[in-house]
This record gives C-alpha cells, structure tokens and sequence, in this order.
C-alpha cells in the first residue's frame, strides 16, 4: 500500500521526505537458544513529505504505528528499510556527527509529561542539558540565562528553574518538555500525542503554544494524535494510518470534508459533535471485529476484513496509493 508521496508544492521546500519507511519488531521464542518467528510490522511501508513550516498530522487507532513511524524518522528506532531524510541528513546508516547534527536539528515531545523528565534531575538541569550536549553557549550562566529564556517563551516562571519534575502538574512538565524540545533550537518536532495524558483545559493551551512556537521559531511539526478535532485545528494536511500503512492523506478541511477511505470515514464518523440536532442526523459507522494482528496482516488491503464496501478482489490485490483530486490521496479499489 506504501507508494511514492506527493509531490511537493513548487514554492515549498520539503524538510523531511520518508520513502518506503518500514520497522519491523522481531518475534523470538525459546528461553535459552531464541529462534525468530516472525515480526510485528509496526511500520509497512509508508512515504510522505512535511514542507518546511508546515504541521502534518498523523492520526489512526491505538496500535496502528504512529508513535514507532515517529521515532523511527528520528532515528530512535533503526530502520528495518526505506529511507528518511531530514534537513538533508539521511537516517538511515548515519555516522556519529551527522547524528549528533540530527539530534539538534529535530527533537520530539513525549507523550508522557511524567515519565519524559528525569524525576531525579532539576527544571536547570533538563532544560539545560541541550545546551550543554551541543555546546551552544560559552558557559553555565549563560546557559542559565537561556534556560530562563526557555521557560518565559512555555509560561513557566523562572523561579521554578531549580525544582524537581514532581513538585509540577501534568501541564507544567509537558511544558517543561517543549522548552527542552527547543533549547537545541531544532527545525522539526515530533509532537507524540502531546496533550492526551493532560485535561481537557490544559490540552488547549498547550495547542495554543505549540502554534505560537511555530509561528515565532519557524517550526515543522509532526503531530501524532487520535483526537481529530484538536488535529484539524493545528494541522495543515492529514495522513490516517492504519495497522502499519497509510491509507489516506489530504488537507485538513478536504480530508474532514469529504473522506474517501471507509477507514477514514468510519474514523471521522467518532467525532463527538457539540450541536445535539447535528449529531442526532449522523450516521455512526460501526467497524466489525477487531483490528487483524501486525505480526500477519491480511493479503490485499489491509482493511479488507473490517470494510464495509469490500469486494473479493480486496482480499487478493493490493490497492494502488493514487491522487483522486489535488493533494488528495487515497490507497483503496472502490474509490
């Protein structure tokens, strides 16, 4: 299902281009003598291009890939295949100083705001550690200075600067997490589910400042998500991920507007609605059975068992990734 991404806009510069990413997970059995007995194909092959300032949302259930595809560009998880580019640093196969140029030029903001920050560690000394890793600045009290820099652009008081991860909320250590995201001044995050673990009223202002540190830093994101409202607010384009494949990519606004994959569909059906009229004319779509496991996905399309609109020849061929309008692509037989 994976094929070449579309094209880049003629007035946009593609910072990352993935082709034909995979990461497969061994499978052993046998305590004393391991033998390999097949893998979990987190990421099967997937290929797409974020341009420089632009936010691609990456959204899909639980368990399809999104968190290894985002770690596997960052080259925190070795390439099974395929190739990433970023900044024009490739990935895969990287030396010791391209890596160490990599880890400056792209960061990642974790999931988890209490298991992201070392507990033993000071807001200094997390924050700070960039700057040191990388020697960006002369000596500790100009690293100091810029470390309270760091926590006046995340709403932090810099009063704070010498207090441990849990003397703060959920809220203020993924702020904590941003501000060490930028102190190595990158030019691609990848945002893992940022706001999830955090409440309803702080999920917001999070989003609010990721969107101003965009706009001020120049930044590219990738923003892994399954709460598709907050994705269609802070996103530029959509690619829905499902069981270790791409199955759709297209603009915010075209993507919610007009679905073409029933995954796609059946996913944006879920969307809560706040107007209580509108949501009693949608139609929910309700997928049968459960999602098939990666270490054996299904021959042909991988949604095949779940469609609704499945045909005999989903189970047996693989669907071509085409572009159905501009910018719009789609990997299905009936569309």
């Amino acid at each position: 299902m994976a094929a070449p991404s579309p094209m880049p806009s003629e007035n946009t510069q593609a910072l990352i281009q993935v082709r034909q990413l995979k990461k497969y997970f061994p499978v052993r059995q046998g305590l004393i003598f391991e033998k390999e007995v097949g893998a979990v194909k987190a990421v099967d092959g997937i290929s797409f291009e974020i341009q420089q300032g632009e936010t691609l949302g990456l959204v899909g259930e639980s368990g399809c890939g999104k968190t290894t595809a985002g770690r596997t560009i960052l080259g925190l998880y070795p390439l099974t295949d395929g190739s990433v580019e970023i900044s024009g640093i490739q990935v895969e196969g990287i030396n010791k100083d391209d890596l160490k140029l990599l880890r400056r030029k792209a960061q990642m903001i974790f999931q988890d705001p209490y298991a992201s920050l070392n507990p033993r560690w000071t807001v200094s000394a997390i924050i700070g550690e960039p700057l040191r890793v990388h020697n960006l600045l002369p000596d500790d009290q100009a690293r100091t200075e810029r470390v309270h820099e760091l926590m006046l652009k995340v709403g932090l008081s810099p009063r704070l600067i010498n207090r441990f991860p849990h003397e703060f909320s959920g809220g203020q250590r993924q702020r904590i997490g941003v501000a060490r995201a930028l102190a190595s001044d990158p030019e691609f995050i990848v945002c893992d589910e940022p706001i999830s673990a955090l409440d309803v009223s702080i999920q917001a202002q999070v989003v609010n400042l990721l969107e101003d540190l965009q706009d001020e830093f120049s930044l590219t994101y990738l923003f892994i998500a399954h709460d598709l409202s907050m994705v269609r607010h802070i996103c530029d384009r959509v690619a829905v991920m499902y069981l270790g494949v791409i199955v759709e990519l297209a603009d915010r606004n075209e993507l919610y507007e007009n679905p073409l994959h029933p995954y796609s569909q059946a996913l944006l059906s879920a969307v809560p609605v706040p107007d209580p009229k509108t949501s009693r004319k949608r139609q929910r779509i309700i997928l049968p059975g459960d999602v098939p496991s990666p270490i054996n996905p299904p021959s042909g399309c991988r949604f095949h068992p779940r469609c609704p609109i499945a045909k005999d020849h989903c189970s047996k061929i693989e669907p071509e990734w085409r572009e159905i309008d501009p910018g719009h692509w789609v990997a299905c037989h009936e569309v």
